[in-house]
């Protein structure tokens, strides 16, 4: 671990760690405090990091975080820093040693003007990513500070201590995870989704912006505003000397995981093919930037480019001549003949290279021509529109693209629909959105008929299920429309329609009847979970304040409040409502109870696994009466639109997206 100074704290006393003598602070963030100490068994220099207790509130988040560190600690890669130890301090508080690596962080050097060394760095920090991704572990927090040099100059990635195995289940931590550190953070993280080593990448485009300008791509006064910028500001504009970075930072930092490096190995070759294809104008930008100060000097910079221009031209035509020479003959006694004359000004007045921007708009004409719209890789049309607007976006002609493009998108997206080719729908859908977000034009004319015309695609293909009285295929559009975010909604006429269909009930459909025999007290189960209405009512006669439907720690709380009114996505009144706590859905029960004369209560999991259930729209699983651990936790039952698990445990205390609730009547 570095020894860069952080927020010492030499008032407080410094924890005691079995077989470990603790010196000072030598670093402090949010979740952690980091000691200079020895390990005393090897009398080696180790850094130790404690997590603080508010970090780790529960015996069970502390057990998922030792579980994980160990997990990490079986990393072995030269540019990863290692785990010595992971226990408890003498206040229970969770700990772990690695090396003290005293050569300071990235964010301690200058690499703007050296470019090789900047790329040899992220090479080696994708090789360690590589690495650890193919093990199924995501860093989470790569930023400068956990980029470290060894005496011998080494790169190492630290900080592992927040990572999160894909698949893992529940956060290790919540603040860490939601907190981060924003101005290195994929969107997607900073909105608490589950990620994966895309977002890694994502940091990893940041941290070169970083080291090739000496400053970060967006800035902001607080990490909220941060967050926001990097979830909807246009990527910026490099500076000229860097613009052939331009588009490996256009992907690099997309908005979307799926328009990014998909993988580490992927995006170093992308570093070594600018690296390959770097152009000559930083020399000639260089050249240009010479100014000679003195008058005297004019005549002699005049003569100097003059005769620089004829050398050029003189040594292309002589080493072309001397390629074309035939091959030596028998000499023939002939008359002299005159040598042709090199004429270079035939060369001189050969037009100029064809200009970046222009190029990349006759690649977009072309490519939007051939329907290559976001395919094949790096030779399509969003991706040099989008150059091309980086290039210069107040050029009129880059404005017809874009416009072009939309409408191309509008095309294949109404026919994707029409098609019922629905993940390459979602698919022209984000591109779409994104190419407005990123251009400034999600508001254009040519982005209003996209969303017109798509409406009215799903319109038709759901008056063509009604006809067909597939129920099914209705429910999959109702679905889509959602999905793809379109402002214009279908038709309340249609979707009453789809609604009314004949549809496959699950087993149990007449479950308010049945007895189960195997539970202690004979009970009926509603078929459907409480909806919106429902809660609606129960809500306006009690004054219930909504529940908690985000991390607490969660950026998002602020930027993107959510609860069962607007969950984040929209329903209609006989909807299952979600973001409801299971505090909540008790008070309900007891509610509905004193309304009706019955008992009624949360099912436990046998009594919900000897029935089935019908639920409309979005997949949802729902709160059980049954414990985890221990009773702050309790377990929900069936597969959600959010997990495929059939059972899993929540903390009671909040609400979830994707978490309803069933009730059954006791007799």
């Amino acid at each position: 671990m570095s020894g860069s100074a952080g927020n010492n704290d030499n008032t407080s006393p410094l924890p005691e760690i079995a077989g470990y003598r603790l010196h000072k602070v030598i670093n402090h963030g949010g979740m952690s405090t980091v000691y200079l100490g020895n390990q005393l068994a090897l009398a080696r220099e180790v850094a130790i990091k404690v997590m603080l207790p508010l970090a780790l509130a529960d015996e069970v988040s502390r057990r998922r975080f030792e579980n994980e560190v160990r997990t990490i600690a079986r990393l072995e890669h030269p540019n990863i820093v290692g785990i010595h130890e992971v226990g408890r301090t003498f206040d229970g508080l969770p700990y772990y040693a690695m090396p003290y690596l005293p050569r300071g962080h990235l964010g301690q050097r200058e690499l703007s003007k050296d470019e090789p060394r900047a790329i040899e760095i992220a090479l080696t920090l994708l090789q360690a990513l590589d690495y650890a991704h193919a093990r199924g572990v995501v860093h989470r927090d790569v930023k400068a500070e956990n980029v470290l040099f060894d005496e011998s100059e080494r790169v190492l990635l630290a900080d592992f201590g927040i990572a999160l195995r894909r698949g893992f289940g529940p956060r290790v931590t919540t603040a860490g995870l939601a907190v981060g550190s924003t101005a290195y953070m994929a969107p997607e993280q900073a909105r608490g989704e589950d990620v994966d080593g895309r977002a890694d990448l994502y940091s990893m485009g940041v941290l070169l912006w970083e080291m090739l300008t000496g400053r970060l791509p967006f800035e902001a006064a607080d990490a909220l505003s941060m967050a926001v910028m990097h979830a909807q500001d246009p990527i910026p504009k490099l500076p000229q000397h860097l613009r052939h970075w331009q588009r490996f930072m256009n992907r690099a930092l997309s908005k979307q995981a799926a328009h990014r490096f998909q993988d580490a190995t992927q995006m170093a070759n992308a570093i070594r093919g600018v690296q390959q294809r770097k152009p000559w104008t930083g020399a000639v930008e260089s050249l240009r930037r010479l100014r000679p100060t003195q008058r005297w000097a004019m005549p002699v910079w005049a003569t100097l480019g003059v005769t620089a221009v004829t050398l050029v031209v003189l040594a292309f035509s002589l080493g072309r001549d001397e390629a074309e020479k035939p091959a030596p003959m028998t000499p023939i006694a002939t008359a002299p003949q005159a040598t042709p004359s090199v004429d270079p000004t035939a060369a001189m007045l050969q037009p100029l290279p064809e200009a970046p921007l222009q190029h990349a708009l006759e690649d977009a004409r072309q490519q939007i021509a051939r329907g290559r719209l976001t395919e094949p890789e790096d030779a399509n049309a969003f991706d040099s529109v989008l150059l091309a607007w980086h290039t210069d976006s107040t050029h009129p002609d880059v404005a017809k693209a874009i416009d072009q493009l939309t409408a191309a998108f509008s095309d294949h997206l109404v026919r994707a629909v029409k098609d019922g080719k629905d993940d390459r729908a979602r698919e022209l859908a984000s591109r779409a959105a994104a190419l407005g977000q990123q251009t400034g034009t999600a508001n254009s004319a040519a982005q209003q008929q996209l969303r017109e015309a798509t409406g009215k695609a799903l319109d038709a293909r759901l008056q063509k299920a009604v006809t067909r009285r597939d129920a099914a295929d209705a429910q999959r559009l109702t679905a889509l429309a959602e999905q793809l975010q379109m402002p214009r909604k279908l038709d309340p006429r249609l979707i009453a329609q789809a609604k009314a269909l004949p549809k496959g009930l699950a087993r149990g459909s007449k479950i308010e009847t049945a007895s189960l025999s195997s539970a202690k007290v004979s009970v009926a189960l509603t078929p459907r979970p409480v909806s919106r209405r429902e809660y609606a009512r129960f809500a306006a006669a009690n004054g219930r304040e909504p529940a908690l439907c985000r991390e607490r720690a969660s950026l998002l709380r602020v930027l993107d409040p959510r609860d069962w009114q607007s969950p984040g996505f929209r329903q209609d009144e006989n909807d299952p409502v979600v973001c409801i706590s299971l505090e909540d859905a008790q008070a309900y029960a007891h509610w509905y109870s004193a309304q009706t004369g019955r008992r009624y209560r949360l099912p436990s999991a046998e009594e919900i696994a000897q029935t089935g259930v019908e639920i409309d729209g979005r997949a949802v699983s729902l709160w059980l009466r049954d414990c985890g651990q221990n009773c702050q936790q309790r377990q929900v039952s069936g597969g959600s639109w959010r997990s495929h698990e059939g059972q899993r445990t929540l903390a009671a205390a909040r609400g979830y997206d994707d978490v309803g609730f069933r009730l059954v009547r006791e007799r």
